[in-house]
């Protein structure tokens, strides 16, 4: 499409009821993002409160037909996806805008190939809109749905705005407040057997004198300078006013906090009780056992029975797993062991997942597998053929696998002559745990008994006896493929090396989702691919190099770090690289920056290698941290070359086998990384003191 074109949804597919409009961008150096944002627009054109904005703090609107779904890697980029259930979007509601916002000075000209796409429930691609001309703002107006004569329509926006969020959010109503600063710490509900209720807040006036609600937006949204105009007071009876004397300063009249419409969220308690049992031996009761499980078909039917159990009666769960998947956002049951018709032999599936809304139905079939078990091309095809024939949506594979762009973990035939259509869709156990980390460490749940569901969950999902640890197995190639660089035996071209850049990049992804999880921030692998590669391309380049070099890389970027994190692991020394390049502060001499960088790092460990990065030359002066505490004047270059940053590195031994055992490679890589970040990236976040 072009900029100011527009299209009804209708005349481009019948599976317009829910949609998924992604926007994307790339950057060189793959530290470039931007945040998203939705505004759902009255007929006069604003917000009717601050339910109709959502933005990365608020990440549902409109009673769930909004879904804000999060970033995933893409070849040359990464994509952030939202879920809309058109059909479940207020009446009241005539526009809905989809936007993009940049912080901290940034601006979209910084970023390549911006573009929106929209694709309908089954996952088909309907528009695709590149914005350009966006260099010089912080916020661009990609596209907007809305009504017309009862069925929805897409326009190609591509406005910018040099005011950023805050500009573009007033246009629509939205009212800039700070009330949420000052809200004290750990107001935010916890859950437990004793946390209760938050306190009912009183009514609001009615009546037409009665103002309307505005929407507020927390202080703490990037790119907006929260502004509070001060508010009269009403009193009881009137007072003579006082009179200040010559030594007192004029009363400031203290701004009235606005009333919160949305409702406070439970999370988990930030330290746990303190137990009752009479020593370690003694275990807690659980929801969820797995002493009994034998068998990894006894696994898949508990593991299948437990998701799809939580996913129905926590709404928020069960709509954050199914949005992208084209679900609309209604009233979720979910079965186990269904048994279907199908030729001579009937069929039965892990589970069914069915969503009501309004009166028409949404189904999927779910195909579960555990431990390193891999899904069977032949049940998945008679689960796509079942689906068809009977008008189901969807189905949904779930597994420890990861899946690939362009690399699909099964080969399906689809009947293009079937007038409907059905969507294959995979879920790996790890996206399952990091959606429900996400939902009660960090954004919040309904109550109380929502969060302790999840919890049960998680505590079942991660013992070491449920199967669903997620990737866990290199693969048959890792082996062959590592003797075959120790003996420089390997060849470019092989298949093996390929199979073990696929099996990187899987692990890789998963120690983003995990990491991520436990932070509670995006976390995600950057890509510096060439704009439009081929993701097949990509991966067999990066094969040869593996062939050539003995080595896998990686990078990962976590928000608010000052740089990537790059991984390394060098199959010919078996020693992984965690590293990260640090810019050096703008102020000071050259010796105060170096000193500062040594004072930040106090707790980090001894063992740290540390390299000064000098403008247009080569590698600086370098030194372990353990040397250069007494001595950091080390780190200054002999000629006195502009330093532009530093280089933290930690080496650590490689596993060396294929699986997540003890001494695995998988096993390895996760220590490796949650070290690195845990004991150097997350002390060169903290200010200098």
């Amino acid at each position: 499409m072009v900029k100011g074109a527009n299209v009804g949804l209708a005349t481009l597919s019948e599976d317009v009821g829910s949609v998924v409009v992604s926007l994307g961008w790339s950057s060189a150096t793959g530290e470039g993002d931007a945040d998203v944002s939705v505004l759902l627009l009255d007929g006069d054109g604003k917000v009717r409160s601050d339910v109709d904005f959502c933005f990365y703090n608020n990440p549902v609107a409109g009673n769930g037909s909004v879904q804000l779904l999060g970033k995933t890697p893409t070849a040359d980029g990464s994509e952030d996806r939202i879920s809309f259930d058109l059909d479940a979007v207020p009446q009241e509601i005539e526009k809905v805008v989809v936007a993009a916002s940049r912080y901290a000075g940034s601006r979209f000209g910084e970023l390549d190939d911006l573009r929106l796409t929209l694709a309908d429930s089954a996952g088909d691609g309907l528009v695709r809109f590149a914005v350009e001309g966006a260099d010089e703002v912080s916020a661009v107006i990609f596209g907007e749905l809305y009504r017309r004569s009862g069925e929805w329509k897409f326009r190609a926006v591509g406005q910018g705005y040099a005011s950023g969020l805050a500009g573009l959010a007033t246009d629509y109503g939205v009212d800039i407040d700070d009330d949420a600063a000052e809200e004290p710490p750990g107001a935010e509900a916890e859950a437990g057997p004793e946390a209760e209720a938050p306190a009912p807040e009183p009514p609001a006036a009615t009546g037409p004198d009665a103002p309307e609600p505005s929407a507020v937006v927390p202080a703490q949204s990037r790119g907006i300078r929260a502004t509070t105009p001060a508010a009269p007071q009403a009193s009881a009876a009137p007072q003579a006013p006082a009179v200040p004397g010559p030594a007192d300063p004029a009363p400031v009249p203290k701004p009235a906090r606005r009333p919160r419409t949305a409702k406070k969220k439970v999370t988990l308690p930030r330290t746990a009780k303190k137990s009752l049992a009479d020593n370690e031996s003694w275990r807690s009761a659980r929801l969820f056992p797995v002493s009994a499980l034998k068998s990894d078909r006894e696994r898949e039917t508990r593991a299948t029975s437990v998701v799809l159990s939580v996913m129905a009666q926590v709404p928020e769960f069960g709509r954050r797993l199914t949005a992208g998947f084209g679900a609309p956002a209604g009233r979720m049951e979910t079965y186990t062991e269904v048994t279907l018709p199908h030729g001579e032999s009937p069929r039965r599936p892990d589970g069914v997942v069915r969503v009501e809304r309004a009166g028409k139905l949404w189904t999927a079939l779910v195909e579960t597998k555990t431990n390193g078990n891999a899904l069977k091309p032949d049940q998945v095809q008679a689960y796509m053929d079942i689906a068809a024939r009977r008008g189901y949506e969807a189905v949904i594979t779930l597994s420890n696998d990861v899946a690939l762009e362009g690399s699909p973990l099964v080969d399906v035939r689809i009947d293009r002559r079937r007038k409907h259509k059905v969507a294959l869709w995979h879920l790996s156990w790890a996206e399952v745990v990091h959606q429900a980390q996400m939902l009660i460490r960090h954004e919040g749940v309904g109550n109380a008994a929502h969060a302790w569901l999840l919890q049960e969950l998680l505590l079942y999902l991660q013992h070491e006896n449920s199967g669903c640890h997620g990737f866990q197995n290199m693969g048959a190639a890792w082996v062959p493929v590592r003797r075959g660089i120790d003996d420089e035996t390997l060849c470019q071209g092989d298949a093996r090396a390929l199979e073990v850049i696929e099996n990187w990049e899987r692990l890789v992804r998963q120690v983003c989702l995990r990491l991520g999880g436990e932070l509670g921030q995006k976390v995600l692998p950057v890509q510096r691919a060439r704009r439009g590669s081929d993701p097949g391309a990509r991966r067999a380049e990066l094969a040869d190099h593996l062939c050539e070099q003995g080595r896998l890389n990686a990078e990962i970027r976590i928000e608010g770090t000052p740089g990537v994190l790059a991984i390394t692991a060098d199959l010919r020394t078996a020693k992984l690289r965690t590293s990260i390049e640090v810019p050096a502060e703008e102020t000071g001499y050259p010796l105060t920056r170096a000193k500062r960088l040594v004072r930040r790092l106090a707790e980090a460990p001894a063992d740290l290698h540390i390299e000064t990065l000098v403008d247009g030359q080569g590698p600086g002066p370098r030194g372990t941290l353990e040397r250069l505490r007494p001595e950091p004047a080390d780190l200054l270059p002999k000629d006195g070359a502009r330093i532009t940053g530093f280089r933290l590195s930690l080496f650590k031994g490689m596993g060396n086998g294929r699986g997540s055992a003890e001494s695995g490679f998988i096993r390895s890589v996760d220590e490796a990384v949650d070290r690195f970040h845990a004991q150097v990236v997350a002390h060169v976040e903290a200010p200098a003191v």
